[in-house]
Order: C-alpha cells, then sequence, then structure tokens
C-alpha cells in the first residue's frame, strides 16, 4: 500500500484520475465477471478451483480510505455506485463476490511517522473501522481467527476476513498492544512500513541496525508466540534475513514483487526468494504498476523529476507546477501494464521459490492506479484466465489463490502452540511505572 513511485502513494487523487477509475469500476460492475473476456470453459475451470480452495488476498486498504475519505463511515458498501464519485473505491461486497474472494487480509494502516499512544490508539481506530464493516455486511463478511476458520466461512458463501497491522511502529513499542491488536483479529504486522523504525530497517529509508535490532528479534519471537504472522513487505533485504532467521515460523510477503524483474526497493530479491522453502513463507504479489513494471517505474522517476524541476523555477505558483506537470503527463503517457505483467512476477517467485510459495496480494484501495485489467476486486478470475493460458495446472493455482497462505497460517498456530508455555514477554515500555 501507499507506493506508486514515491514512498507514500498520494492519497488525495485528482478529480479527473477518480472519475476514470470510477468509470472502470462501474463498466466492471456492468459486466459480470465471468463474462469479462474470458471463455466460458476456462471460467468454469477457475470457479471450481476457487470454489474448493478460498482466493485469499494479502492486502486490501478499503479502510484507510473509509478514514480519510469517508469520514470512517462504513455505509453504501454493497457497491460501489453507492460512494461518491469524486472519490470512487476499487472494493464493495458485489465486486468481492463478482471476484471469487474467499479470504481477505484488510489492512490497518497509519502514518509510518506516528509514534508512541498515539500510534496505538490510530491503529485502534482503523481496526475498529474493520471490525464494524465486518458486522455491517453479515452476509457477505465474518471475522476468521483461524485457518479452519478462513475455510469454514469460505464454504458458506462468505468472505473470511483478517486483519493485518501494516507497520511495526503502530505497536509503540509495546508487546502488549502486539498481543491485543492480535486478540482484536489482527493476524499479521508488517515489520516497518516506509520509515526505518526503532527496530527494524525499512526498504524505502536509511538503515540503522542492518536487519533487526536485539528489541525487533524480541518482536518476532513474540509474534511467533501468539500465532500472528511476520509481515515483510517494507523492510530492507538485510531484515527480511534477519526476520526469517530469526522466525520459528513461516513469514509472508502480504504484498510485494520479484525484484529479479523491477529492481524497485519494494521487490523481493532472489536471495531472499531463495530463502522461502525452507522457512514456508509466501510472497503476495502486488499489483502496484510501479513493482512490476519497469517501465513504469522510471516512468514515475522521470515525472518526479521533471515536478522537482518545475517546483524551482515556479517556486511561488502552484498552479504552474502543475500545469505544467499535467502537459508533461500529456506528453509523456504512463506505460500500459496488464495481467500479464502480474503473471510474470507470479512465475518468477515460482521459478525461484517454487510453486508452494507464492500468493496474491493485490493492494486495492492503497494505490493511485491498477493494471488496465485489474481495476478493482472483480477481476481476479483474470489472472487465473492468463496463467491457464500459460499452461498451469489446477493444483498450482490452488495453492496461488489460497492453498500456501493457509499453510502458513497452519504452520503459525502450530509453532504458537508449541510455545505456549512461554510467558508472555514484555518491552522496557511495558514494563515502565505509570504516571
Amino acid at each position: 500500500m501507499h507506493h506508486a513511485l514515491t514512498l507514500r502513494r498520494p492519497l488525495v487523487k485528482s478529480r479527473a484520475m477518480r472519475n476514470l477509475l470510477l468509470a472502470a469500476a462501474l463498466a466492471a460492475l456492468a459486466v459480470p465477471a465471468d463474462a469479462q473476456s474470458i471463455d466460458p470453459k476456462v471460467q468454469a475451470r477457475i470457479d471450481r478451483i476457487l470454489k474448493a480452495t478460498p482466493l485469499i488476498d494479502g492486502h486490501n486498504d478499503i479502510a484507510e480510505q473509509l478514514a480519510e475519505n469517508y469520514r470512517r463511515n462504513i455505509t453504501g458498501l454493497a457497491s460501489g455506485t453507492d460512494k461518491r464519485p469524486d472519490h470512487p473505491l476499487m472494493t464493495d461486497m458485489a465486486r468481492l463476490h463478482q471476484g471469487r474472494v474467499g479470504g481477505q487480509f484488510w489492512s490497518v494502516f497509519i502514518n509510518g511517522e506516528v509514534t508512541g499512544d498515539a500510534a496505538i490508539r490510530e491503529t485502534i481506530e482503523e481496526i475498529d473501522i474493520v471490525r464494524r464493516m465486518i458486522d455491517a455486511y453479515p452476509g457477505d463478511l465474518e471475522l476468521a481467527r483461524t485457518a479452519d476458520d478462513v475455510v469454514r466461512i469460505h464454504k458458506s458463501g462468505k468472505v473470511a476476513s483478517m486483519i493485518g497491522v501494516e507497520g511495526g511502529r503502530q505497536i509503540g513499542g509495546s508487546l502488549a498492544a502486539l498481543r491485543q491488536f492480535y486478540n482484536l483479529g489482527a493476524r499479521y504486522m508488517t515489520l516497518t512500513h516506509n520509515q526505518t523504525t526503532e527496530w527494524a530497517d525499512s526498504a524505502t529509508d536509511d538503515p540503522k541496525y542492518g536487519g533487526l535490532s536485539p528489541f525487533g528479534v524480541q518482536v518476532v519471537h513474540e509474534m511467533n508466540r501468539i500465532g500472528m504472522l511476520v509481515d515483510l513487505s517494507h523492510v530492507s533485504a538485510d531484515t527480511m534475513k534477519d526476520a526469517i532467521a530469526a522466525s520459528k515460523g513461516p513469514v509472508i510477503f502480504s504484498h510485494s514483487s520479484a525484484r529479479g524483474l523491477v529492481g524497485h526497493l519494494r521487490n523481493v530479491p532472489d536471495d531472499v526468494l531463495q530463502l522461502l522453502p525452507a522457512n514456508g513463507g509466501v510472497v503476495m504479489v502486488n499489483f502496484v504498476p510501479d513493482f512490476v513494471s519497469d517501465a513504469v517505474w522510471r516512468w514515475g522517476a522521470e515525472k518526479n523529476a521533471e515536478e522537482a524541476r518545475l517546483k524551482v523555477f515556479h517556486r511561488n505558483s502552484k498552479a504552474e507546477v502543475e500545469a505544467g506537470l499535467k502537459a508533461w503527463e500529456a506528453a509523456h503517457p504512463r506505460p500500459s501494464v496488464t495481467v500479464a505483467a502480474i503473471a510474470d512476477h507470479i512465475e518468477h517467485v515460482v521459478k525461484v521459490a517454487g510453486y508452494d510459495h507464492v500468493g496474491l496480494g493485490g493492494d486495492f484501495d492503497g494505490i493511485p492506479y491498477t493494471p488496465e485489467d485489474l481495476t478493482g476486486v472483480q477481476d481476479y478470475p483474470r489472472i487465473f484466465a492468463e496463467l491457464i493460458r500459460r499452461g498451469w495446472s489446477d493444483e498450482n493455482l490452488a495453492k496461488l489463490a489460497g492453498g500456501n497462505v493457509l499453510r502458513a497460517l497452519r504452520k503459525a498456530e502450530v509453532v504458537s502452540a508449541s510455545m505456549k508455555n512461554e510467558p508472555a514477554a514484555l518491552s522496557d515500555l511495558d514494563m515502565a511505572p505509570s504516571q
């Protein structure tokens, strides 16, 4: 989430961009997912696979969108037509079902520069949005706390809903807060966001520790003990390696792609992918065009450079900067990205790590634009259709859909059970006297 080429993706999109996204969303709603350029026989095969195995996405940012653009209001999510056209969403209940989504990690994100007690409070407020959303749509969503819950809820025709905390600073340095987030439904925590924290290096900030600090290792251990997946999206390559070495259970990358194809620092290097078979971890491939297309990544860098140049020449005129940037974009349109690029990254992860270590982490509602044919949660079948075209077996498609993540969740539960006799760890903050 929150990526684009800059370290923080623009949340407040232009009205024109939002209207374009809304038009795409409404077009998708107008045509059932099973009729969107997918051969009926292929769609029937996809449906058989996704009926037997839940499609579990690793990262959806609708909670943040509701917080920033809808005053935390969870009404009107039955379909995308119920929200304002200036802030269209990529997610709603109708499109989740159209996309055959069976399980979803709902991201709870706060600005990575917020620390301490404020970070804990804001995270609870984000969790509250997700929990209220689940309660408001009982025919569509149900809270899942275990892998067995995910399977049961999926069989009932609903979306099994879990929570992912997107940034280690959100615990405010308190392992007690970590445990309470777990009790509220969080089943993974991303160790950093775009900022290096007090105990872990981020991929997109200056390193301080060469990976994890001793407290960072303690955080990973406590996550193992309570059964929370360690999420390594956003962290530096050294942090990835340290966390894999420290973790007794499988790690995940809830929304990352392959650095072997695109050199963006948010992607996973091949030498880390090679560690996943022994660890049991899963890379849930991201749909962000900047991460999956080298051409878009470079286009974004050139756009940022042009914006910086315009700001030098028009220091006193924001309007002239915006007009100049608009003219530059008209002359330099963003390169095209389609589902084929996502499939390329999936296959690269498979080539290096194997079919048991790949999943999907779309990042819908956390990105300013999408691949042309993956405009919202209704479009997941397109990925499966592309991989079927490339010769994938039903068995491996089921692993990608959710089988691998379910295995990781079950292993995390086994590891937690093996550590049940260990006492809960306390940080220095937890042991400090009350003021």
